[in-house]
């Protein structure tokens, strides 16, 4: 039974951020059905977001059975109908040939896949996509044409991962979720709820590589590819354990991270939360990798920006009617704020820095913003 809170605190909820914002991390599927780019663009527009990214711009992705559906889509269409519709405030990834069924298999022929990736991956930069974008889906469920796991330090896709480096863009690759998700499903795993009403979010099962596995072999393939930048999001997606993901940055020069979805988890443990920010401010993006609201929004201002006390942030799917714990603000100074809300992003995403002056400097919606 959920009881009523009687804490009496003042609230601090920042109608726009300190400074103009990318976000980092988000998908133009999650845009609900009567909603359009433009209603998006009035949404950044009221909460100073700059620049928002696509990441699965050349996929189509829609929640059908227990979770989301993955298939090839138009980044064609991505470049006419949105980002050229909206110079500046829209950017996307590609996901190159890895953006297709679960229930398929990846390839027969590796070597064939890997020159095909390639190739699709250098048409998509050419044309202007920013990154290179990899689902949870390999390492997890891709099997090759005999029914083997394809994992993702899998000697013969080495080329793949080399490829972003020579072309200059970021792998933002996603690997495991949160620690609850690899646990078995009882009453006493803290995303119980979560697990019973995403039922695909649940790895429990042996048939999966374990949590450990799945960033056993992911940090194995960063450190063998030094020459490519890498954005892991969701914390490097092991919050529940902020030693491990400070490590693995101290290790790694050319890692990244974004911590979309998971500023619920940064918040039950603000104290350290605080510190690791300050330690690895110049490795931070901003993302948020849920569907754009005004609230969702200022819940993340307020948590990087305040000290507020015990406060509800929003579940998975930007919503606010249900949450696992409350969170407490870790209050930012300027400066390493500045670098998580753009400037991070700026220095990583190629080309995103005139996108992004552009904006400003032509009185956009955070033009009275510093931009410092």
């Amino acid at each position: 039974m959920s009881r009523k809170c009687y804490l009496f605190r003042d609230e601090h909820i920042p109608a726009k951020p300190a400074f103009p914002v990318v976000d980092a991390h988000n998908h133009l599927w999650f845009l609900k059905p009567k909603q359009t780019v433009d209603d998006l663009i009035r949404i950044m527009d009221e909460v100073g977001i700059v620049c928002y990214c696509d990441l699965t711009a050349n996929a189509k992705i829609s929640f059908g059975g227990d979770g989301y559906q993955v298939g090839s889509g138009s980044i064609e269409d991505f470049f006419t109908k949105v980002a050229g519709r909206y110079p500046g405030r829209i950017y996307g990834f590609t996901m190159s040939t890895l953006c297709r069924p679960r229930n398929q298999p990846l390839f027969d022929d590796a070597e064939r896949f890997v020159e095909d990736t390639i190739a699709l991956m250098r048409k998509h930069v050419s044309m202007g996509a920013r990154g290179f974008k990899v689902l949870k889906e390999l390492g997890l469920h891709y099997r090759d044409a005999r029914g083997r796991l394809v994992h993702v330090d899998d000697p013969r896709l080495g080329p793949i991962w080399d490829e972003p480096g020579k072309l200059g863009v970021p792998v933002l690759i996603h690997q495991s979720d949160p620690y609850g998700f690899f646990q078995p499903n009882t009453p006493e795993n803290e995303h119980y709820d979560s697990l019973a009403k995403y039922p695909d979010w649940c790895f429990g099962d042996p048939k999966f590589p374990s949590k450990e596995e799945l960033l056993e072999r992911r940090d194995r393939m960063v450190q063998s590819h030094p020459e490519t930048t890498f954005i892991l999001p969701h914390g490097a997606n092991f919050v529940e354990n902020l030693g491990y993901v400070s490590k693995l940055l101290e290790d790694n020069p050319n890692v990244y991270i974004d911590f979309s979805a998971r500023f619920d988890e940064l918040g039950r443990q603000p104290y350290t939360a605080r510190d690791f920010f300050l330690r690895h401010q110049d490795r931070i993006l901003f993302g948020s990798d849920m569907p754009a609201s005004v609230e969702m929004y200022r819940f993340h201002y307020r948590f990087l920006e305040t000290f507020d006390e015990y406060f509800i942030p929003p579940d998975y799917d930007g919503t606010f009617g249900r949450h696992r714990w409350k969170v407490f603000g870790i209050g930012l100074p300027g400066d390493v704020l500045a670098k998580v809300y753009h400037k991070n992003a700026l220095k990583v995403i190629p080309g995103l820095k005139d996108a992004f002056n552009s904006v400003v400097g032509s009185g956009g919606p955070t033009s009275t913003l510093s931009s410092a």
